[in-house]
């Protein structure tokens, strides 16, 4: 049933917004279609898989419609973007809901314990598929929670428009466009995301600060093609061993950035936060313990939980050169290769950064061999102020779905269409996330755990009702 057709002037708004009944008797059928949705293989990286990113659009859009929305599937130059749209409750807030419906690819295979497209209950308590919690389950909430206070009440609290795109696991490359191209059509009071995560089960966060991006792949060469280690070794600068010595150099011995300039603009976190984050009681043992690793490192003076959340960083993120087969092969390679990233604070600026990485490979470049730094995708930092009202009013959202007051907290990852809205459209967003540190992002085995999605779209119900200021 659809209930875009109903008249909302004609309609007294309701004083007791309640959809929490509905919304129980509704689980396995929200279930059923979370299902549906993921068995679609909207891999965005892979073009052997655009038509299912295409086809996956189209089944978002219908059950955007079916929820009660006016949706449409708008083309790029990429991937398709998804808008839908309620806006008949004239004089109330706007709100702009994004989400991204694209996965990342389910590589290695063989580590899954089932086929990662066909999503499984396991333990009666997890839904483990490629996309179950980025961003999919999370994202889907939204849409339910929108279904649901038109089904128990046949309007909105609030207008609302969504966006969903499918290229934000290779970068948003056209967002940017089509939210200039689509500014009128996209205006509004706040964002509302959930792509992030809760602070532990059953606590939620709303997170007011994400790192930032830059990421650069390092090529080095030496010889046009390659050598005999035997013959030529020991006269003839190693690509591998040059670069090894430049990565190796990336942080002095107190786990601090070498690269200069780095730390310029970086703001200072007020000592508040610091003493908030203290309060937190974050287990580091346990971290450890999940994560399968004997010692924590980083940057000295700063606990785990700052140093991955709220300090710049740089890491490898890939490395390759030379033979890697089975066996010996006794070869001085040509080239090698470095796939290298930097989380940014607030106020790094992510293509002076990508400026200062290049700078540093090509000073520190070692004789005998050429060196090339090509940027790919970047992100600027985020953060919200604490008191801005729509972040208030979603905690008390919260607040009341989970029985706990969330916890204000910032997030490692990055998500660049954050700092886009800010830049394009002049709105803050709100960031309200439903997933977990164990839920293995881009890992084989994702998974999303059945209670965080159903009070995700209690939540995000709720959200929307706190958001209309009382109305």
């Amino acid at each position: 049933m659809k209930y875009k057709d109903l008249s909302f002037l004609e309609r007294a708004m309701p004083t007791d917004w309640n959809p929490d009944d509905w919304l129980h008797r509704e689980r396995e059928r929200h279930l059923e279609e979370l299902k549906d949705f993921l068995r679609i293989p909207s891999v965005s990286t892979d073009p052997a898989h655009a038509s299912d990113v295409a086809r996956c659009a189209r089944w978002l859009r219908d059950r955007c419609e079916e929820a009660g929305l006016v949706a449409e599937v708008h083309a790029t130059p990429g991937h398709p973007v998804v808008y839908a749209e309620w806006l008949n409750a004239p004089g109330a807030p706007t709100v702009l809901i994004y989400g991204h419906y694209d996965v990342q690819p389910a590589d290695p295979l063989e580590l899954w314990r089932n086929p990662p497209f066909e999503p499984v209950i396991e333990d009666g308590t997890r839904i483990v598929a490629r996309g179950a919690t980025d961003d999919k389950g999370q994202m889907y909430c939204h849409v339910k929670a929108v279904e649901a206070l038109l089904a128990t009440s046949g309007t909105l609290p609030v207008n609302v428009k969504m966006i969903f795109e499918g290229e934000e696991e290779v970068g948003s490359r056209h967002l940017d466009a089509y939210l200039e191209e689509n500014r009128d059509r996209l205006a509004a009071d706040i964002v509302l995301i959930s792509d992030t995560s809760m602070f532990a089960r059953g606590r939620p966060m709303l997170t007011v600060g994400l790192r930032g991006l830059s990421y650069v792949e390092v090529h080095v060469r030496g010889a046009s093609h390659d050598l005999h280690s035997g013959l030529f070794g020991g006269g003839v600068a190693n690509p591998a061993l040059g670069l090894a010595r430049m990565l190796g150099g990336l942080l002095d011995e107190s786990g601090r950035v070498t690269v200069p300039g780095f730390y310029d603009r970086v703001r200072d976190l007020p000592e508040s936060e610091r003493r908030e984050m203290a309060a937190l009681g974050h287990d580091e043992s346990a971290l450890r313990e999940e994560i399968g690793v004997t010692e924590l490192v980083g940057e000295a003076g700063w606990t785990a939980l700052e140093r991955m959340t709220v300090r710049p960083t740089v890491d490898v993120n890939g490395l390759w050169g030379g033979y890697t087969g089975a066996g010996a092969k006794t070869v001085l390679p040509a080239e090698a290769h470095a796939k290298v990233s930097c989380r940014l604070v607030p106020d790094q600026d992510p293509e002076e950064v990508t400026a200062m990485l290049a700078a540093y490979f090509r000073e520190r470049c070692p004789a005998g061999l050429t060196v090339d730094v090509d940027p790919h995708h970047g992100g600027v930092p985020f953060r919200i102020d604490r008191d801005t009202p729509e972040l208030v009013a979603v905690s008390r959202a919260l607040e009341r779905v989970w029985g706990v007051a969330p916890v204000l907290g910032h997030s490692g990852g990055s998500i660049p269409v954050v700092a886009s809205f800010v830049r394009l459209l002049g709105l803050p967003s709100v960031l309200m996330g439903f997933g977990l540190e164990d839920d293995r992002l881009h890992s084989p085995n994702e998974k999303f755990e059945l209670e965080n999605y159903w009070q995700g779209i209690r939540s995000a119900a709720w959200a929307l009702i706190e958001l209309s200021g009382g109305r």
